[in-house]
């Protein structure tokens, strides 16, 4: 399940945050200064993955944006393809092209129905 998803600049401003999950606007502040901070300091080599609490972090630049999304550990282990599914409905080459939840989700819907028949 996506717990959160982040836009943040080169600076480390978050552009863009939606929560998923209820999280107290003092909280808010602090989660994305530290998974801000522990994305920003990491080198291009290194994998885009990151544990952080109770769910993984796996971000993305796009010239001068990171996107950051917290999802929980079970959905990376068991759904890895849905996961890449919902981000390639949302971003295509770096720009955000869909945001409406039932056209992100609908890929999945008929993978679902695939599988039942």
């Amino acid at each position: 399940m996506i717990k959160f998803f982040l836009m943040v600049n080169k600076q480390g401003q978050t552009r863009l945050s939606r929560y998923y999950e209820h999280v107290e606007i003092h909280k808010r502040t602090m989660l994305e200064a530290e998974v801000i901070k522990n994305c920003l300091s990491r080198s291009k080599e290194q994998c885009s993955f990151i544990e952080y609490k109770d769910f993984k972090l796996v971000y993305r630049q796009y010239a001068a944006l990171f996107i950051v999304v917290g999802i929980s550990e079970t959905e990376i282990m068991f759904n890895l393809d849905r996961v890449h599914i919902i981000l390639d409905e949302m971003v295509l080459n770096g720009c955000i092209v869909e945001t409406n939840k039932n056209r992100i989700l609908a890929p999945l819907f008929v993978l679902d129905k695939m599988a039942e028949s």
